[in-house]
């Protein structure tokens, strides 16, 4: 075993956290060794899995001076050159940044509009090792180099857990949660504070990229917006009416046929829809007279824009003047 009179760790790779020198097995050390640690490291010293000293930057030369377990822990009479066996692990001092996390599964969240849906998540955040000794005693081992992929996936458990646990103490809707996600953000990374402490690591930066619902409730959204585009609940009912033509137009089977019966069952349900409402507010006072050749402006537009086709234009605009 070579006797180490430099030791040092230059070549530091972008995602590594720490690297041991040696990186197996222990080294030959004596007093009087140099130890160099840059200004993006830490060194923690280490034998017999119990750690010694921890060195900031500079260049340091090793004695009992500065490592004054030594004599305890060796039992030799520390004359001359010598030597003991130890390691060194050098530890990256530098903020780690744009690191990802997301949600696996769904979460199941309770939305007060919606009821119970499952939701999606991902951000990012950025983590630092605060406490080199610790780090090292409890995440590391005796593992000769540790890296940011090595520590991924348990934080990740440890953001999602904290993260599920937040949102059921959200009591809102999906619809509002773009809105506060800075806020749920802010609250998620003191949560998560404590859990990062135990492991020698400091949580510098978390972020929410989205929160997203699956597909159906996102189709459910899209209904009320299109509602809210065509302005009233009739003109809503003959778009509802309009779109089941042209699903039941192009069901197996189709051609002239099948198209009419699908024009018959979407005037069919329009009419239905339509008395239904009105049957349900008869005993309300009568609304303000909606002016028809507004709600054809409006689904003008639509036509235009390309939410409605020529053929469902024509067949709601009949249905509007009862043409």
């Amino acid at each position: 075993m070579a006797i180490l009179d430099l030791i040092q760790h230059p070549d530091e790779h972008a995602d590594e956290i720490v690297r041991r020198v040696p990186e197996s097995g222990s080294g030959e050390f004596r007093l009087g060794s140099q130890l160099v640690v840059r200004e993006s490291q830490r060194a923690v010293f280490m034998r017999d899995g119990k750690a010694l000293d921890v060195f900031g930057p500079g260049r340091h030369t090793i004695s009992t001076n500065n490592i004054p377990l030594l004599t305890g822990l060796l039992g030799l009479p520390f004359g001359g050159d010598s030597p003991f066996t130890a390691e060194v692990y050098f530890v990256a001092a530098r903020d780690f940044l744009d690191l990802k996390w997301g949600t696996p599964q769904p979460l199941v969240y309770r939305d007060k509009e919606f009821g119970m849906i499952r939701l999606r998540a991902h951000g990012t955040y950025a983590v630092r090792v605060d406490e080199p000794q610790r780090f090292v005693s409890q995440v590391v081992g005796t593992r000769g180099s540790y890296g940011v992929a090595d520590l991924d996936g348990y934080l990740r458990s440890i953001i999602v857990n904290q993260f599920n646990d937040l949102l059921g103490e959200t009591q809102t809707s999906i619809l509002d949660l773009q809105g506060i996600t800075l806020e749920l953000a802010t609250t998620a990374q003191h949560a998560l504070l404590t859990a990062f402490e135990q492991l020698g690591l400091r949580l510098i930066a978390f972020q929410i990229n989205a929160v997203t619902p699956p597909d159906e409730v996102m189709a459910r959204i899209d209904e009320r917006t299109g509602m809210a585009a065509l302005g009233d609940m009739n003109t809503y009912t003959q778009f509802q009416a309009a779109q089941a033509m042209r699903d039941a137009a192009q069901n197996e089977g189709g051609g002239a046929a099948a198209t009419g019966a699908g024009l018959g069952a979407g005037m069919a349900m329009g009419q239905a829809m339509a008395g239904a409402l009105q049957n349900a507010t008869t005993a309300q006072p009568a609304p303000a007279a909606v002016d028809p050749l507004a709600q054809l402006e409006r689904l003008n537009e639509l036509r235009k824009s390309g939410a409605l086709t020529e053929e469902e234009f024509t067949a709601m605009k009949a249905t509007l003047i009862g043409g």
